[in-house]
């Protein structure tokens, strides 16, 4: 099955802030803040920061140490035959990859991925997105254009 990546970052380059990871069927989401180091750049402490929580009460959870994240993602993709991590921006499958890392040679388990990068000129997640800059309404975003397109 696709699931869809959204990443925030601190900047160009910056650590990650956020993850989510949303099914193409609808089904459980995956959603996860890092407890990344502020301060963060003038631009996501405007537009990313003050929406980190706008998510449904049962993603709720404090900002994570990368470890934590790293476990709770590999559990949360246990079980799964095959998953297709669709993203449309680099970065957020290098972010993705990093968090499954957990230190030098090692990683945490998970099941067979693959990754498609998508090429979407002229879609913007912000645009569709009901909660633009936080990662899983992008992902949504994300999600929704590509089964359904709107531009």
């Amino acid at each position: 099955m696709r699931y869809f990546l959204d990443c925030e970052f601190d900047g160009f380059g910056g650590p990650l802030i956020s993850l989510a990871l949303v099914p193409e069927d609808g089904s459980e989401e995956f959603y996860a803040v890092l407890d990344t180091p502020r301060p963060w750049c003038d631009w996501v402490e405007r537009h990313v920061a003050p929406f980190l929580d706008m998510v449904p009460d049962n993603l709720k959870r404090r900002p994570q140490p990368a470890g934590q994240v790293s476990h709770e993602l590999a559990d949360w993709l246990s079980g799964l035959p095959h998953v297709e991590i669709v993203a449309d921006w680099p970065d957020d499958i290098a972010y993705f990859c990093r968090v499954l890392m957990t230190g030098p040679g090692q990683m945490v388990t998970v099941p067979h991925l693959t990754f498609q990068l998508m090429n979407l000129a002229g879609f913007s997640a912000n645009r569709h997105s009901k909660v633009p800059h936080n990662a899983l309404h992008d992902a949504r975003a994300l999600r929704d254009h590509v089964i359904s397109p709107l531009d």
